[in-house]
């Protein structure tokens, strides 16, 4: 039995089709979630959900590694990152314009608009950046372990391997592993 391996992405032209209608519609709701959070339910941190949702969807549909090579470590670090300065950003502009961190009355007092609109730009770009990358990076992060070398994730084979192997019997286990 060791000619079998445990893949752990079988190719599905039902899934893949499904995916190809729903990812758009997903997408768009994600978005409008996050754009219309001030205004309706919803929000930031519900509209990141659903976009980071949507990456997973077509990561099982069209394969983990092929979605991992599409979204580069380091995008996903840039969004994450990019979400927190911009969040940082606009609470530290509010202590510069004499307020509290976070106290968008100051956009009132100071510029004349309303603090509405403050909590609208951390929500859409701090907020929804930071949690549809930690969502990405949290699944790439997961699924890395499993490829058809590894398919418990932690490195450890079947049962039928270890049994076919002569040299199973000798080999020292510790916990470092």
């Amino acid at each position: 039995m060791s000619g079998s391996i445990d893949d752990t992405y079988t190719e599905s032209q039902v899934i893949m089709t499904a995916v190809k209608i729903i990812a758009p519609f997903t997408l768009t709701y994600g978005l409008f979630m996050t754009f219309h959070g001030g205004d309706a339910p919803g929000g930031g941190f519900q509209g990141g959900t659903i976009v980071g949702v949507t990456v997973l969807m077509l990561a099982f549909a069209f394969g983990i590694e092929p979605t991992r090579q599409w979204l580069r470590n380091s995008f996903l670090a840039g969004l994450v990152t990019g979400g927190v300065v911009i969040f940082g950003a606009i609470g530290l502009a509010m202590v510069a314009l004499g307020g509290d961190f976070l106290e968008f009355t100051m956009l009132k007092e100071v510029f004349h608009i309303k603090p509405k609109w403050g909590l609208e730009a951390v929500e859409i770009a701090g907020i929804s950046l930071i949690v549809s990358g930690t969502i990405i990076s949290l699944f790439f992060t997961m699924a890395a372990g499993f490829s058809p070398d590894r398919p418990s994730g932690t490195g450890g084979g079947s049962r039928a391997d270890a049994a076919e192997t002569p040299d199973s019997s000798n080999a020292e286990v510790s916990d470092d592993d």
